[in-house]
């Protein structure tokens, strides 16, 4: 069996279907010579000749028209559930769409990449999962999750993929009627100030922290949470002040939440959002489909913002 391979087969259906060696190997791309050592090859296996001369063309034996409808079903299978089983038809695809997103992601990302799923692979069902740093990757491995969008910095191995989508900041949150009138936050308010902190899985929090620590800034916090969507209700009913990204501020603040964004006194720290995908679905269809369409929808909706969507090893 070990001589019988699939260049063999194509040699032995081309041949039927040019009546010629010379043809067929032209058809094949391929030297006369090498289809006729191909066609020996192929004669000595079955002890048949295959193929005999009649006249200029080449006529198949009863023996070679049964192995070349065999060779035929062969090759088209392996074209079907094979070669063509790397193509991705979005259309048709009924398999789950996953993502691995944080709160802020839920809000700020996860809208505008469903609104364009459901346009373009209407069958698949979509699924948003919040999870730790740890179970992020290991899903990523395992396929559990597509993609992981957001703010990961621990998806640093050599295993992952990332891809810059955007740059953001951040921004503060105070409630509609606060005594602060101020469009923008002084240093000495901002430090008088009683501060509520989210400390989220998606771990945003870190970048201000982080640079609050280097100017030698030191918030008076006062309540610390691990949800986004808690913190502007719990400060739109009290004098508290959040600093959260600054789309998830201005969300709050255009859904009538009773808050409203009020500038920092400091140029805030960005933050690089990205998407990130295991190098195991690197040249997968579907995953770089995925990752494509993410991509273009960045940097479609995002001019306010700073586009990226570079990509990264």
């Amino acid at each position: 069996m070990r001589e019988l391979d699939l260049n063999l087969l194509h040699v032995l259906v081309a041949i039927d279907q040019h009546r010629s060696v010379s043809a067929a190997a032209l058809a094949l791309e391929r030297s006369q010579p090498s289809v006729s050592v191909a066609l020996r090859k192929l004669r000595d296996y079955f002890e048949d000749p295959l193929f005999v001369r009649t006249g200029n063309v080449m006529q198949s034996t009863p023996r070679g028209a049964s192995l070349i409808r065999s060779a035929q079903s062969i090759l088209a299978r392996v074209d079907l559930d094979i070669v063509a089983a790397s193509a991705f038809d979005p259309l048709t695809s009924r398999s789950v769409v996953t993502f691995a997103l944080s709160d802020v992601g839920e809000v700020v990302v996860l809208p505008a990449i469903m609104k364009e799923l459901r346009r373009q692979m209407p069958q698949a069902p979509i699924r948003s999962l919040s999870l730790p740093a740890n179970q992020v990757a290991t899903e990523l491995e395992g396929g559990g999750v597509d993609l992981a969008i957001g703010y990961f910095p621990d998806l640093k191995a050599r295993n992952f993929y990332q891809q810059v989508l955007y740059f953001d900041t951040f921004a503060s949150l105070i409630r509609a009627g606060h005594p602060i009138a101020a469009e923008t936050l002084s240093i000495k308010q901002y430090l008088q100030l009683e501060h509520v902190v989210v400390r989220a899985e998606s771990r945003t929090e870190e970048v201000i922290e982080r640079y609050l620590a280097r100017k030698r800034i030191r918030r008076n916090v006062v309540l610390t949470t691990p949800h986004f969507a808690s913190a502007p209700m719990i400060v739109a009913q009290s004098d508290l002040v959040v600093t959260i990204p600054q789309p998830l501020a201005q969300y709050f603040s255009r859904v009538g939440a009773n808050v409203r964004v009020v500038g920092l006194p400091f140029d805030p720290p960005s933050i690089a959002l990205k998407q990130f995908w295991h190098r195991k679905y690197h040249r997968d269809a579907r995953n770089r489909w995925l990752r494509n369409l993410v991509c273009r929808l960045f940097q479609a909706h995002n001019e306010d913002r700073t586009p990226a969507c570079k990509s990264d090893s």
